[in-house]
């Protein structure tokens, strides 16, 4: 690694700690709203993956107008922005602030039941609302969580962001070690979080509807629940009109016919189906930035391809 290289990420991790020193003075609701202002600014006029956001929102709701679209489009950048800053102050707060940025929970029986059976409990969530926080309230109250994170470009960033999350008390399992650390978990009778909304190369993943085109979606939190007989559950933090946010979960079937590829499946486009339903209830705090069907079966036809 080159010296250039070398300094590159530690100028913008200091970026990084000068902008949440920064933002940290204006307390989490202006400074979610200041970094929604900073995050329009890549709709417009910057127009970062401006394009692509606008394709997949159209192809995703292709009964709305242009005027409705660009609407959504500008919102998930904003919403993006804000998700940022509230993720970076959030080790600026006690466990009962950051539960106080909650106004309620619906669901919360189905992680007792899920962790009754003693066999620790998967939770699987996307790219919506603000994922994190989601995290952080989850371990706020009480559970004993790990998370399945990728491995990041900046190191020092990397490992900035896993204190960050450790502090909070979400303990971080990179996604090579999954296959030996995640059964160790569960047997703990832990907690482990996936996002599962964004296949990588390498990752073991299958194809499921996702708003009416085949997506490829990782298939690892499946595997694990049926090889482990772990319950699932379905999370999210999604962010209210009030300025905070709400939790809700709820339960997947995890069903076992012997068939172990065709149950995986089955679970995968569960949970897929039910993160199409939060997202169509706030398209707007999406991140529709993701290239989401970017990879595509064989033979697939070039209008159910990528948009």
């Amino acid at each position: 690694m080159t010296e250039r290289f070398v300094a590159r990420h530690w100028l913008e991790y200091g970026a990084l700690r000068g902008a949440v020193a920064a933002f940290g003075v204006l307390g989490f609701r202006r400074a979610g709203a200041l970094g929604s202002r900073i995050g329009r600014l890549g709709y417009h006029p910057l127009g970062i993956r401006r394009a692509v956001v606008e394709r997949h929102v159209a192809a995703a709701f292709p009964g709305l107008d242009r005027a409705e679209v660009v609407r959504i489009a500008r919102a998930s950048y904003e919403s993006l922005g804000r998700t940022s800053i509230e993720t970076a102050l959030l080790p600026r707060y006690s466990r009962q602030e950051l539960m106080a940025l909650f106004e309620g929970e619906d669901g919360w029986d189905t992680v007792e039941r899920g962790l009754a059976a003693g066999r620790g409990l998967i939770i699987v969530t996307g790219h919506v609302g603000n994922w994190e926080l989601g995290g952080a309230y989850l371990a706020a109250r009480g559970l004993p969580i790990d998370a399945v994170a990728r491995g990041m470009e900046n190191p020092v960033f990397e490992r900035y962001l896993t204190q960050t999350r450790e502090k909070l008390g979400v303990r971080i399992v990179h996604d090579a070690e999954a296959v030996r650390r995640v059964p160790r978990a569960l047997r703990e009778g832990r907690v482990v979080g996936f996002l599962m909304d964004q296949a990588a190369a390498g990752l073991a993943s299958t194809w499921v509807p996702f708003f009416g085109r085949m997506a490829k979606t990782p298939r690892g939190p499946a595997t694990f629940a049926l090889r482990l007989r772990c319950p699932v559950v379905f999370a999210i933090a999604l962010r209210q009109p009030s300025g905070q946010y709400r939790m809700s979960l709820e339960a997947i079937t995890v069903e076992d016919t012997g068939d172990l590829e065709r149950d995986v499946d089955a679970i995968v486009a569960q949970y897929t189906k039910v993160l199409e339903k939060w997202v169509r209830r706030a398209p707007e705090q999406y991140f529709w930035h993701h290239r989401r069907w970017k990879h595509q079966q064989p033979g697939t036809p070039a209008e159910l391809g990528e948009p």
